[in-house]
């Protein structure tokens, strides 16, 4: 299903039908497309990276084996799965409890609740967790905690961390680096692609995001559709972080960002259950009631999906509600290459797609309006 659009099961509308939402994940996929789906969502899987473990494990080992040797007096949990996979590995060699021994007796900083998590499920506790969830506030902690003389580990999410390493150093710290796992490009990268062009066009409302490494790998495959790709996350398309340091690449670029208040699968869900239709534009026409979502409109509560050229007809009759536009200016809101006839089939299939042919008047020789009360 990767790439391809997914529809909910039931037709009835929900909180999130009529809208499209992108998701990056690669390893809980599956689970945010399916809390999305039951609130009635279109969903378009796009992993932009996936989670490899070390196949050469020699450079885990020995971090472990150093940890084991010099008894750290500060242990930083980046991740969940870093901790899990930390321990499992350490279990197949035969070291669990060694190393749940001097990870007991050392100071644990949890970055977030993923992280606390492993630890509390390994049976230790940690001392400290940063509010932000970010290694900046975990950096600030232990300066002004003390590390000079101390040994530090740092269990790794994915890739080296050489500045944070620096600045522990530069405090006087002893840095040890535990790599568990990297991370490395989806398997197939054509629907990352896929997805670029559709943020590009607008035809998702929101894109999900749970790692910042795959907010960058996104960034990086729109190419030379990058501007296109931010132009549209700064204005139409929302983005939705899971946590503040995920959302911090997106944020250096100028985007606003949604971020729930625990960083959780489910929460970050409602956050967009919160958003999207607070976004969404609610016309009185005549009799009826039009609310445009995404792909889809809502007339008087009843659900009508629509292709993307009437909605996109649609969306420009709505930006001037009562102003007649011409076919000319109605052509500006297709894709290129279409011409005046292609309006008047787009004007067409909306009026059989909203189910009222009143709802989109003609006006002779000048062109077309919603006739908004």
């Amino acid at each position: 299903m990767a790439g391809q659009a997914r529809y909910p099961q039931a037709a009835i509308v929900s909180e999130l039908a009529g809208f499209t939402v992108g998701v990056t994940a690669d390893r809980r996929r599956n689970e945010l497309a399916g809390l999305l789906e039951r609130r009635g969502a279109r969903v378009v899987i796009a992993p932009a990276l996936r989670i490899v473990p070390l196949a050469d494990n020699a450079g885990l080992r020995a971090a472990t084996r150093a940890c084991l040797d010099t008894p750290p007096d500060v242990v930083i949990a980046n991740t969940g799965i870093g901790m899990r996979g930390w321990l499992e590995a350490a279990e197949g060699w035969g070291l669990a409890e060694p190393l749940r021994a001097v990870l007991s007796k050392a100071y644990l900083v949890a970055r977030g609740p993923k992280a606390r998590g492993a630890i509390r499920a390994a049976g230790l506790r940690e001392q400290w967790s940063p509010a932000s969830e970010s290694c900046d506030e975990v950096l600030d902690h232990l300066r002004d905690r003390g590390t000079a003389g101390q040994v530090v580990v740092m269990q790794l999410h994915g890739e080296e961390q050489p500045q944070f390493c620096a600045a522990l150093a530069a405090q006087g710290a002893r840095v040890i680096q535990v790599p568990v796992y990297r991370w490395a490009p989806a398997a197939d990268p054509a629907p990352l692609h896929r997805l670029v062009d559709l943020v590009a066009g607008r035809l998702v409302d929101a894109v999900t995001f749970t790692s910042a490494p795959a907010v960058c790998a996104l960034l990086r495959a729109a190419g030379h559709s990058g501007d296109r790709l931010l132009d549209a996350l700064r204005t139409d398309v929302l983005a939705a972080c899971v946590g503040p340091v995920t959302a911090a690449p997106l944020r250096a670029h100028g985007v606003p960002v949604v971020t729930p208040k625990r960083a959780r699968l489910g929460a970050l869900v409602r956050t967009l259950v919160d958003e999207l239709p607070r976004r969404a534009t609610t016309l009185r026409v005549g009799n009826h009631e039009l609310t445009l979502r995404g792909h889809a409109t809502l007339v008087d509560g009843e659900l009508r999906p629509l292709a993307p050229a009437p909605m996109a007809v649609l969306r420009a009759l709505a930006a001037a509600p009562g102003r007649v536009l011409s076919r000319a200016a109605l052509l500006r809101a297709l894709p290129r290459g279409a011409d005046e006839h292609a309006v008047e089939m787009a004007v067409a299939r909306l009026r059989a797609g909203l189910g009222s042919p009143g709802l989109v008047q003609t006006v002779v020789k000048r062109g077309y309006r919603l006739p908004v009360d």
